[in-house]
């Protein structure tokens, strides 16, 4: 049986997945846009399976594109 996430959603908070496994997603969150992208870009660095979810607006992702700062 599938173990069910202990955590809400809040609103204007960045997300973003990490995937572990074959059954084993990590959802993360940041306060900051920049901390989100820096967080996203070090897993990325790492060959980790990481989905951009974006920013929650309380019904669904806005700003769900996530682009490398050059």
């Amino acid at each position: 049986m599938a173990r069910k996430k202990h955590f809400t959603k809040a609103t204007g908070l960045y997300f973003f997945n990490i995937k572990m496994g074959h059954n084993n997603t990590i959802t993360i969150s940041r306060a900051t846009k920049e901390a989100a992208e820096y967080a996203f870009s070090n897993y990325l660095s790492q060959k980790k399976d990481a989905e951009w979810l974006g920013k929650w607006d309380g019904k669904k992702f806005v700003e769900t594109e996530w682009k490398l700062a050059s």
